[in-house]
């Protein structure tokens, strides 16, 4: 999968994504992320991308027109590969955006079906909503506030999408037992020592009988998430059956 996010601030998406997993994952080409810097699009003499919005108010507004040149610059750099291709490319435009839908596991799960996934990132008081009805698919959210810019919401999305797809994690187990994704909270862990400060590792997960850790994990499991989200209960999480999958 190709992640291309439009942005004033490219070094940051870079630093964050660039580590860890999701950079580990790129080195091994499970994935593409590329960051483009709106600014490098402005006609302006001073490379403005912004400028005071119509009818008054607090703020600066991002203007339509270098985004809008930034988004043809990535779909004509994609071109001869679009054309090699003997299918479609399924590619989704999203905006990052506070009353965008709460991004979601399963809505994660269902972007790792495109090819390609272009994120735009809005600055100052966000963008021209000219630009969003003319580019953009869909608004997303990660939560119910608000935040200086939409890079690390991206990065959010890029790193939540990412370690779905194939070779990111080791093996799909990694992510499809996890809280949210299992449609419960995960139940809980513990490694060494044994005896920390005088609370120790539960009995039955030193035992080595494992239908007996196994049943133990999901009681733990059930009950953290009846504490916790009992509003996941009930629902479907996204470590469903292989059969019943249509993302």
């Amino acid at each position: 999968m190709r992640f291309d996010i439009m942005t004033l601030f490219p070094d940051v998406v870079d630093s964050v994504l660039g580590s860890s997993i999701i950079g580990r994952a790129q080195n091994a080409g499970h994935v593409e992320i590329h960051s483009h810097n709106i600014r490098s699009y402005s006609k302006d003499k001073h490379h403005r991308v912004d400028d005071t919005p119509y009818g008054g108010g607090m703020g600066m507004l991002m203007s339509p027109v270098p985004i809008y040149d930034c988004y043809k610059a990535i779909l004509e750099s994609q071109l001869e590969a679009d054309k090699s291709r003997s299918e479609p490319v399924r590619r989704r435009v999203i905006y990052m955006s506070p009353r965008g839908k709460v991004l979601t596991q399963k809505k994660a799960y269902e972007l790792t079906g495109y090819d390609n996934i272009i994120l735009l990132c809005g600055h100052y008081e966000g963008v021209d909503e000219r630009i969003i009805e003319e580019i953009v698919d869909e608004e997303l959210s990660i939560g119910d506030y608000v935040l200086t810019g939409g890079e690390l919401p991206a990065c959010v999305l890029v790193d939540c999408v990412s370690r779905m797809l194939d070779g990111v994690l080791a093996n799909e187990d990694c992510w499809r037992g996890e809280s949210i994704a299992s449609g419960m909270l995960e139940y809980p862990q513990y490694t060494r020592p044994v005896d920390f400060m005088g609370r120790k590792v539960p009995e039955v997960l030193l035992s080595g009988h494992h239908a007996n850790i196994e049943r133990w994990r999901r009681e733990q499991a059930l009950k953290k998430t009846l504490e916790a989200r009992p509003d996941l209960l009930g629902g479907k999480g996204v470590g469903f059956d292989k059969k019943e999958e249509n993302p």
